[in-house]
């Protein structure tokens, strides 16, 4: 998600009276237990939260210092100062971080853990051309099967799919000049686009498919430094719970359309805002001062992270502990940020088995 378009989004506020009211949010899933399944490959689709190196290092900040501060060391494609949501993920199902789809013909064993296909800055529409949507991803992971890198069978047995957004079309649609009349409508479209990509995926035969909620957006630095990082901004939120509320309704019709798939969401928003009122993780084992504040921010207006001048001077500073912060940068959260946010994630992962 790209910084800047949605502190344009002051107009929401009007936007409360238009969303649909007095609607009761359903439950994620009912679950069923598919006996003896463990996910030994997870397949990735989505953005910046989720994408691991796929954007090219000319286009990606993500390739650039001071990206990837606390793991590797080094910028290395992720968007944050270390490990990202896919990381975890990985964690908890007992594997290693799959593979980039840009990385797919070292082949061999490096294919044993699955694919990430996530390219940040994409939505499930086309916002950045050449960059791939969501439905492009899902494509090249067919196209694989289709030229039997991965053994559909095995694929069925084994595999859960992610789905990752985290609100770029909602980004494109501001920089647009798309309308508050608009909007809610739009957030409709985006999430039965999301809902045709979990179809798409059922459709290959995985047993686990897997979505995530949207964050809480009015509590990203982009929009929390009107309030100097002090408050979250409720009508931003409320626009994230109605896509929320509308994608739980879709997922809930789509499990009860199927008994050879279980559709799961991976509730990003509620393990967001545990982590903000608690101003720690889970356990308690990491304390955030001021959650809402980023670590790396541009010195002046029209710098971000990453910043440097013609001569190569950086223009943007970093604060003295990363990973006593929250978020990284105006968008995306530190590494720290990434486990809070894991370990308050724990019962709801449990329905990836």
């Amino acid at each position: 998600m790209e910084p800047r378009k949605l502190l344009s989004s002051l107009f929401y506020f009007s936007l409360l009276s238009l969303l649909p009211g007095n609607q009761q949010v359903v439950g994620s899933a009912h679950h069923r237990h598919l006996f003896d399944f463990r996910p030994s490959k997870l397949f990735l689709f989505g953005d910046s939260y989720a994408d691991t190196g796929n954007l090219g290092r000319s286009v990606g900040r993500s390739w650039k210092e001071p990206y990837g501060i606390t793991f590797p060391g080094k910028p290395a494609g992720r968007f944050s100062s270390g490990r990202v949501l896919t990381d975890y993920l990985a964690k908890f199902v007992g594997i290693k971080s799959p593979i980039t789809y840009k990385l797919r013909r070292v082949g061999g064993e490096y294919l044993s853990n699955g694919m990430n296909f996530a390219y940040g800055g994409t939505g499930v529409f086309e916002i950045t051309s050449p960059l791939p949507n969501m439905t492009t991803q899902i494509g090249y992971f067919e196209q694989l099967i289709k030229e039997e890198v991965y053994n559909l069978l095995e694929i069925r047995q084994s595999s859960a799919a992610i789905l990752v957004l985290s609100g770029n079309d909602y980004s494109s649609y501001l920089s647009r000049n798309g309308s508050a009349q608009g909007f809610p409508s739009f957030i409709t479209q985006v999430v039965n686009q999301l809902a045709l990509n979990l179809k798409r995926i059922q459709g290959l035969g995985l047993k686990k498919v897997a979505v995530t909620t949207l964050q809480p957006s009015g509590c990203l630095p982009q929009i929390t430094v009107a309030s100097s990082f002090q408050k979250c901004n409720g009508s931003l939120n409320s626009l994230a719970n109605y896509h929320n509320l509308l994608l739980k309704q879709s997922v809930a019709k789509l499990n009860n359309e199927t008994k050879e798939t279980t559709f799961v969401i991976i509730d990003l928003y509620s393990a967001f805002m545990t982590v903000f009122t608690n101003k720690s993780d889970h356990l308690g084992s990491t304390i955030f001062e001021n959650p809402l504040k980023p670590c790396c921010v541009g010195i002046s207006s029209g710098d971000v992270c990453g910043s440097v001048d013609e001569n190569g001077t950086k223009k943007y500073t970093v604060c003295e502990n990363p990973e006593a912060a929250f978020f990284w940068d105006t968008v995306h959260p530190t590494q720290e940020g990434w486990r809070s946010v894991y370990s308050a994630l724990q019962s709801n992962l449990q329905q990836l088995y």
